[in-house]
């Protein structure tokens, strides 16, 4: 449906730190850079960061989040991990989340302007 995403940050370049660090595990890259502008993706970009004046307020409670396709458990390991590990907070640790399926293999973390990120891997049913 979507053919990309977009967000509004303070600072570029801790966010590129972070989405650097976070999103190589999965697979995705940064395929684009500029002074206030990174694209991230795997054949093409599906995520805009952008250097904003007024990024969107962080509302842990506003439901929003965005949920990265991970290709294994240690992939949304690692991504949890590298998150947190490169300013990012946690939200939830790598596991199995039966609550919302018995396949459902993700974690969650917080990136450093407040956003709520998800990496699922869809683990195959036993």
């Amino acid at each position: 449906m979507f053919d990309h995403v977009s967000i509004g940050v303070r600072d570029i370049d801790r966010s590129r730190i972070f989405y650097d660090a976070a999103l190589t595990p999965l697979g995705y890259g940064r395929l684009t850079s500029g002074a206030t502008m990174l694209g991230y993706g795997d054949e093409q970009v599906g995520l805009w960061v952008t250097q904003a004046e007024h990024p969107v307020r962080p509302d842990l409670r506003s439901g929003l989040h965005f949920c990265f396709k991970a290709f294994s458990e240690e992939a949304v390991e690692a991504f949890h991990a590298a998150a947190v590990a490169h300013g990012g907070e946690d939200n939830g640790a790598p596991g199995l989340r039966p609550e919302y399926a018995t396949f459902y293999y993700a974690a969650f973390v917080i990136d450093p302007d407040g956003y709520r990120l998800e990496a699922f891997f869809h683990k195959p049913d036993l």
